[in-house]
């Protein structure tokens, strides 16, 4: 009797450029930031397909999940919780918007999105607006890649931001140029197909 295969998901391998001129970097120490530099492999993520323009946005380096708490603040947590699930759509001139899937204003219904203000540090998802260019991203397809689906945990009753690691502040260097655009969706032959199974928490 042979066994049915694994489930499998397809993403691709990023980095995740802000239109404030910065990169996204979950640091080993927990924290998240932007960084002007496009060489750090802690700028590297999987983003990962969980649902109907759902993703989670996983550090290819540490395998922790860029996550958003009931405060609209970032973290970076160790296992996939609701709160690491963000809503994926594609803004005018093509730049990608990513916003809490579980979070948002009561009142008005208004998104929380993930967002680095001007100095490159993270901003609050409920202080940050679709239209301004701190919510505004550019993925920069490293590689197309396949992944064992994710288990999900339960939301921790102390969420870690409430405490949030000291953010490194990076000196402003020159932007890169950030003109070419890649598709959400890149076909195999983009890049070679891979199971991470090391990078992925159980």
């Amino acid at each position: 009797m042979s066994l049915s295969p694994e489930p499998q998901l397809k993403g691709i391998v990023t980095k995740l450029f802000c239109r404030q001129g910065f990169y996204l970097q979950a640091n080993p120490d927990g924290s998240i930031q932007g960084t002007p530099e496009d060489t750090s492999s802690f700028t590297h993520f999987n983003l990962i397909p969980v649902g109907l323009r759902v993703v989670t946005i996983q550090s290819a380096k540490l395998g922790h999940y860029v996550a958003m708490n009931a405060e609209g603040l970032l973290y970076s947590s160790p296992h996939i919780t609701a709160e690491c699930r963000f809503k994926e759509c594609v803004f005018e001139n093509y730049y990608v918007l990513y916003a809490s899937a579980l979070y948002r204003q009561r009142r008005s219904g208004r998104a929380w999105y993930l967002g680095l203000d001007k100095e490159g540090r993270v901003m609050k998802g409920n202080r940050v607006k679709k239209t301004k260019a701190a919510a505004h991203f550019v993925p920069k397809l490293l590689e197309v890649a396949v992944y064992r689906e994710p288990s999900l945990h339960s939301v921790p009753e102390t969420s870690p931001s409430s405490h949030p690691a000291p953010c490194h502040v990076v000196p402003r260097l020159e932007a890169p140029c950030a003109s070419h655009h890649h598709s959400l969706s890149p076909s195999p032959a983009s890049g070679p197909a891979l199971t991470p199974a090391a990078t992925l928490m159980p």
